[in-house]
């Protein structure tokens, strides 16, 4: 393992990153339909997994997987987004890093496990549905899609399904991993990793 981020490393970040949210914006478009768009950072974690497993076959230097998810956080910010799901990626983004450094970025296992829980940086692009944005974020919704899909949403999203889906969104992340190490293996292969 490396001690200092390279300019290729950068690189990487950028690369990856920009790849991880063009995947996400697309399979994010199935939120036209109510229940999906409550379930889209579970459905969403489990799309991106091949792109961030192989973001995470390129990996070898402490700090590339937190920037990438503070990049994701201003992200979500720039669009809309309240400043708290900064925190979460950030969090997110230093548990899963820490994850992978245990075994110096070296195993599919703790990819996986990184993978599930770096995924947990989506709950922040949903919670303007939940807790203190609630109001202003339906009204909002109500302007855009009408009265039924507004009602329709605010019905299946009480305060503590948040919670649900952040176990969720960690399944889905794990699944996407699993799915990423499987279509990715030559990959992990050539990386060296076990």
């Amino acid at each position: 393992m490396k001690n200092k981020l390279t300019v290729k490393d950068l690189i990487n970040i950028g690369v990856f990153t920009a790849l991880y949210i063009v995947v996400f914006f697309v399979s994010s478009f199935i939120g036209y339909v109510p229940i999906f768009m409550v379930l889209l950072p579970v459905i969403c974690a489990v799309v991106v997994g091949i792109p961030f497993m192989l973001f995470l076959s390129k990996v070898h230097t402490f700090g590339m997987v937190t920037v990438m998810s503070i990049i994701l956080g201003f992200f979500a910010m720039l669009l809309g987004r309240p400043w708290p799901v900064l925190f979460i990626a950030v969090a997110a983004g230093v548990v899963a890093e820490l994850l992978l450094k245990i075994k110096d970025y070296k195993s599919i296992k703790m990819a996986i496990i990184g993978s599930g829980v770096f995924s947990i940086w989506m709950m922040g692009m949903t919670l303007p549905m939940f807790f203190g944005y609630r109001e202003p974020y339906f009204e909002s919704i109500r302007a855009g899609y009408g009265d039924t899909f507004a009602d329709t949403l605010y019905a299946i999203t009480p305060d503590w399904m948040f919670f649900v889906l952040i176990v969720l969104c960690v399944v889905g992340g794990i699944l996407g991993g699993l799915l990423g190490a499987a279509v990715l293996k030559k990959h992990f292969k050539k990386a060296g990793m076990a």
